[in-house]
Parts: C-alpha cells; structure tokens; sequence
C-alpha cells in the first residue's frame, strides 16, 4: 500500500474499527514521522506502520532513523515485508511496547522470524497483490502450513483474495487468526491512490485481470509484484517513451517533483500525471473481482464484519470447503 494508503485512509479504517495501515514504502524518516503525528491526529485506535526492508538505487528503504521514528511514536503494530528485520530492531520495537509481524508466503521465512522474536506473520498467498514472492502456493494452503509450522502464540493473518467477509471467515478456518486486506483499500475514498487507478481497478473482473511481472523498475529492479496487465505488463523490452509521467513524492510533507522513467515502480496517486497504461498498479488476483466501487472505508469495513457474521451463522458445509479464495 505504499504511495496509497497514507494517513487518510489509514485513520479511516482505525476509526472504521479495523487496524489501519501506513505503507512507508520509500519515504524517509521524517517524513514517516510527519505521516505518525497526522494519524495521531485523525484517530485515537490503534494503527500501524509498513516497511519494506530492501535496498534500491533509492538508497535502503528502511534505517535505523525509521526505527527510531516509530519506536519513539510507540507505534503498535510494525510490520516489515519482503527481507527479515535486524534482530536489534525486533527487541528495540519490543521494548517501545510494538508487535511487531512480518509479511511472507514462505514457511521457512516465517520461522526465521519467530526465531527473532515477531508476535506474528501475515501469509502472503499467490494471489496477493502488489510485491510478493510467492507465485504457487495459495492462500489458504500457506494459512495451513504456517498454523502447522508455527508456535500456537504467533498471531496469523491471511493476504491474498482477503476481499470480503466470507473470505475472511474462509481464512479463519483454515486456521487464520484475522485478514490482511489492500486491494479493495485501494479503491477507497480515502486512498491516495490516481482516480483512473481505481477505475481500473472497478473494471478489471477477468480472471486473467493481473499478472505477475519484474518489468516495473528502475526504483526497486527485479521485485516480483503481481499488477493489473496494461501495456507495460505486455510489452517488458520495451525501451521508450524515455519518461511516462510526473508525480510528487512524499506529498503533504515534501512535495518533492519526480518525472516517471520508463516501467517507473512509482504508483499513481492523485498527484500523478501521464499515461496509466504504462504505469505500475498493484492489484491481488481474487479482491480485484470485488471492487465495484469507490466507497468510503468506514464502508468496506461494515461490509466486512456483516458478511463475516452472515457467513459464520450460516455456517455452510459448502462454505466451509470453499477454495475460491484460491481460483487464482
């Protein structure tokens, strides 16, 4: 949810009754605390923040200065995606009161980090969107695998086709302890995300909708994401147009001017002008089939606590075998 889901959407789904997430993606230290002080002001529950452990051509884009940040802020929840955290900011995060999970399809992965000491670890299935490493596996079979592997203590939280209550209630019984939902985010009022990025999102109901691809750089080059197809998904050798747009990075806080390369992993946000069709757009395989509209997050989130208990009482045999969260 990096460049979309900032402070607004963020506290929208806090004061919706959910947990509200920032993705720091590339944002600096002061920026990350610039974005905690706003959420603190736009909700009193409980939130937490995003980070991405990796380094780039943009430099690494989480540091010690980002631990600091969110330590200080004593941000509940922390979570970091795509490489393990160091061991020091597990116990640094520890003792600022944080949980701290971390987000992985594999199994392995997941271990090492209980090894370090996380409270819990979001089970990225292939049909997530956005980064993601695991292309085979589906959600509900690495829901499984993790609840075998791992201690009974590590909370789990399912991602991929998380895009309603039912699917929630699916992730539940095969032994998930909540959902991980973005791509029906996405499309919230309250995202940051580009207008014709979510209409894209509305339209695309094929199950050939996504794909995955490491075309989008040169930012963060070879990074696996699942995307919404368009023209740069279907043409990777491309070598021109030599720039595709203009966007602000770090909007509300720097504003800082950045002209879009070719195959740019910047997303497009409000701020963003230029040709979508060549653009990097995140979407999960299953949840972009459930976006019919832009709504407002309180919305979705009453959306997803009604359908939950709907399903629960229904409690359907058929519902309970149901694998469609995975008929991606």
């Amino acid at each position: 949810m990096a460049f979309v889901g900032l402070t607004d959407l963020t506290s929208a789904v806090s004061n919706a009754g959910a947990l509200g997430v920032y993705g720091v993606g590339p944002e600096p230290a002061p920026v990350v605390a610039a974005r905690i002080q706003a959420i603190r002001e736009q909700t009193s529950g409980p939130f937490g923040v995003d980070f991405i452990v990796a380094t780039s051509p943009l430099g690494s884009f989480t540091t010690q200065d980002h631990i600091d940040v969110v330590a200080a802020a004593r941000v509940p929840i922390v979570v970091f995606h795509w490489n393990l955290p160091e061991q020091a900011w597990v116990t640094q995060l520890h003792a600022s009161g944080a949980k701290v999970f971390i987000q992985t399809g594999d199994v392995a992965v997941a271990r090492q980090g209980v090894a370090l000491g996380v409270d819990g670890v979001i089970a990225q299935g292939r049909s997530a969107g956005g980064h993601n490493r695991n292309s085979t596996i589906p959600t509900l079979r690495v829901v499984e695998r993790m609840r075998r592997a791992l201690p009974r203590e590590i909370f789990i939280l399912a991602a991929g086709g998380i895009s309603d209550g039912r699917a929630l209630v699916r992730a539940i019984r095969a032994g998930a302890d909540g959902g991980w939902a973005g791509t029906v985010f996405v499309a919230a009022e309250e995202s940051y995300a580009h207008d014709g990025y979510k209409a894209r999102l509305i339209a695309a109901h094929s199950p050939e909708a996504t794909t995955f691809t490491t075309v989008f750089g040169p930012e963060f080059p070879d990074a696996q994401q699942r995307v919404l197809r368009n023209h740069a998904t279907a043409h990777p050798g491309a070598t021109t147009p030599p720039t595709i747009g203009t966007t602000l990075l770090f909007p509300g806080v720097v504003n800082a001017p950045y002209t879009m390369p070719l195959h740019s992993a910047i997303v497009p946000t409000r701020d963003t002008q230029g040709d979508l069709g060549e653009m990097d757009m995140p979407a999960g395989a299953v949840s972009v089939r459930a976006v019919r509209q832009v709504r407002p997050a309180a919305d979705i989130v009453e959306d997803f606590v009604a359908e939950a208990h709907e399903a629960i009482e229904r409690d359907d045999r058929d519902d309970r075998d149901d694998r469609s969260l995975d008929d991606d």
